[in-house]
């Protein structure tokens, strides 16, 4: 894994996002041997009226000047979402890089402790840029098991790339992954001077075949909210509705909390599990 995504990384991602797109879709003729699939890198540049050498050189990661006009002109002839968009802004034109390693991730605000410990009902946990846990509720803490973690364990990717028990917490483990490097390469692209974030790339991208094939597929998506399934050892298959919330005061820090319906088998489940484990703190004290 090459730890600068921000001057290869554009080439692939924009390369990736060329092939999707046949020239009938964009009115240009079909006919002709084609080396690749999708656009050339001529024909993105007629469309967004750029020069083919200004094109070439942002695919290179030469275009640190570019303007918004034509970031958004390439994002147009390449029907970009909005969250493509945002991510190819970042790749475009990176941050400075930081040569020191970044200190230990920071703590979560007693107020933002306070917040999740108020959801008596909803698992929840906060998460840094890198995915990783800084910090839950009792019943998040019952369903994940985080207090039960090593500090480096308590990491989504980890989790679902590395622990061979992720495939059986996650019934529908490809769809989990594919968002999980999804969401982890718009965080590689808002966050490239993050050498921690780097470091966790690269031992996926050694570690795990199935990582290195998704991060290669090029995708991004912010996972603002959804639903997953998980199957609990002791309380068996949840489907678990979620959204996150940002923390403004540390914009690196996102609350994420599973909401499941009201009187669903799910959200009886959950209670269910509250007590249990609540009756299993207890029981030392009781003896």
């Amino acid at each position: 894994m090459n730890g600068d995504w921000t001057t290869s990384g554009i080439g692939d991602f924009l390369r990736s996002r060329r092939a999707r797109i046949r020239p009938e879709e964009v009115g240009l003729p079909a006919h002709g041997r084609r080396r690749v699939p999708g656009l050339r890198r001529e024909e993105v540049a007629q469309l967004a009226g750029v020069s083919v050498d200004y094109y070439i050189r942002l695919e290179q990661g030469r275009g640190t000047s570019v303007s918004d006009a034509v970031l958004d002109a390439v994002a147009r002839v390449l029907r970009l979402d909005e969250t493509e968009r945002d991510y190819l802004r970042s790749v475009a034109r990176p941050r400075a890089k930081r040569t020191a390693a970044r200190p230990a991730a920071p703590r979560v605000r007693r107020g933002v402790q306070l917040l999740l410990d108020g959801m008596e009902r909803s698992p929840a946990f906060v998460l840094n840029q890198r995915m990783e846990v800084l910090a839950w509720n009792a019943l998040g803490d019952a369903l994940n098991g985080f207090s039960r973690m090593a500090p480096e364990e308590r990491c989504v990717p980890r989790q679902v790339f590395l622990d061979p028990a992720g495939r059986e917490l996650f019934p529908e483990w490809h769809a989990v992954a594919a968002q999980t490097v999804a969401h982890l390469r718009l965080s590689a692209g808002l966050h490239a001077d993050d050498p921690a974030l780097c470091a966790l790339v690269g031992e996926l991208s050694l570690k795990s075949e199935d990582f290195r094939r998704l991060w290669a597929d090029h995708e991004v998506r912010e996972c603002a909210y959804g639903v997953k399934t998980l199957r609990h050892p002791v309380a068996g298959l949840l489907t678990l509705p979620y959204e996150t919330l940002s923390v403004p005061a540390d914009p690196e820090q996102t609350i994420v909390v599973y909401t499941p319906e009201p009187g669903s088998e799910t959200a009886e489940r959950l209670a269910l599990l509250g007590s249990w484990t609540s009756a299993v703190a207890e029981a030392p004290e009781r003896a």
